[in-house]
């Protein structure tokens, strides 16, 4: 049987240690900061951000992880570590929907670490505005929810942005309500966003059938109109709560319990190929028969796994549609490189939205 180790032995063994952590992390950081001047000897005055470079890192850290750390962990303390020596190579501002507390501004932090400046703004389309006027390097916005579905205002947006999606990101989300009331029979009202109150519908007619809903631009503005107005309460996620001093009167009250957000990444740049990657395409067919199976048959032929395909009305014509299509693979692959071209002979328009690493946890 093995000997109990001493505490003060244990002890002064993690001080050891934490000693080399620091060194070896001011080393990475003294090293991420002549990459910077590198950069800007050899031209690059941008954003020195790289989406590819930062997915091919966190997966060889999961490669190499041995435990008992989970990869979860792991990739959220590298994540960390990267974002604050980006910083020191130079400060990235990403626009996220505000204000302060969305579960929008919680995907830039999964995303992009704590090293950015979150720039809050009140609309998707604003989003936009901000990257394309290059107030902010990027720009976070929701596109998808396995409940409620697509978020139709980001799609309708492509359609006239020349920005690329550049990265992705999910998130887990926890739906609370809060407020400063001692009971449920004194709601008078309910705040939150569109997308939150769908995704609550079958606990709010349980429990607050009584109450008026009222959809708000988004969760954080919900709490924060719950933490000045009596009788009201919000749904939005912890760190509103947090942020607005509101106590928490019911936890994950979401309909599903698995009830998860995506989130695109928009910039101004292309993503180089990781080896696993996703291509987003926005494809107009015009209204005539076969013209989808035409758009779709060319991947199928090739081998390309399609991910998902969503529809919106073009705006241009009675019954014309635009189709967003997601495939596995990057557009430098061969393989979709090759059915691409084949795509654009049988349709009216066919963009790149763009090709992306596909989310690292």
């Amino acid at each position: 049987m093995s000997s109990i180790i001493p505490l003060t032995e244990l002890r002064d063994k993690i001080d050891v240690i934490d000693r080399q952590i620091l060194e070896l992390i001011n080393q990475r950081a003294v090293w991420a900061q002549e990459v910077a001047r590198t950069k800007t000897a050899q031209g690059e005055h941008a954003c020195f951000y790289r989406p590819d470079r930062e997915a091919l890192v966190l997966r060889r850290i999961m490669e190499m992880n041995q435990g008992p750390l989970s990869d979860t962990t792991t990739v959220r303390f590298f994540r960390e570590l990267m974002s604050a020596c980006l910083a020191l190579e130079k400060p990235m501002e990403v626009a996220f929907l505000g204000p302060e507390g969305t579960f929008t501004q919680q995907a830039a932090f999964k995303h992009f670490g704590h090293g950015v400046n979150t720039i809050p703004v009140a609309t998707i389309h604003d989003i936009f505005n901000a990257v394309e006027s290059d107030k902010c390097q990027f720009g976070v916005v929701p596109v998808e929810n396995s409940t409620e579905g697509v978020i139709n205002h980001t799609l309708d947006r492509f359609l006239t942005s020349t920005l690329k999606i550049c990265g992705e990101v999910e998130i887990r989300v926890h739906q609370n309500l809060m407020g400063r009331i001692e009971s449920l029979a004194e709601v008078i009202e309910v705040y939150s966003h569109q997308q939150s109150l769908a995704q609550c519908r079958q606990w709010l007619n349980k429990h607050l059938a009584h109450a008026k809903i009222t959809a708000v631009s988004s969760n954080a503005e919900a709490a924060r109109l719950a933490s000045i107005t009596s009788g009201t309460v919000a749904i939005a996620g912890k760190s509103a709560a947090d942020i607005y001093d509101l106590a928490i009167i019911e936890k994950n009250i979401e309909d599903e319990i698995n009830n998860t957000t995506r989130f695109i990444i928009v910039g101004q740049q292309m993503s180089a190929p990781t080896g696993n990657d996703k291509t987003s395409l926005m494809v107009s067919t015009g209204n005539q028969p076969g013209a989808l199976y035409k758009t779709l048959e060319p991947f199928a032929r090739f081998g390309i796994d399609m991910l998902s395909i969503e529809s919106r009305p073009s705006r241009q014509g009675l019954w014309d549609y635009i189709f967003f299509i997601d495939v596995a693979g990057h557009s430098e692959d061969q393989m979709i490189a090759q059915a691409l071209d084949l795509v654009k002979d049988n349709v009216h328009m066919l963009k790149l939205l763009g090709s992306y690493p596909k989310a690292v946890l």
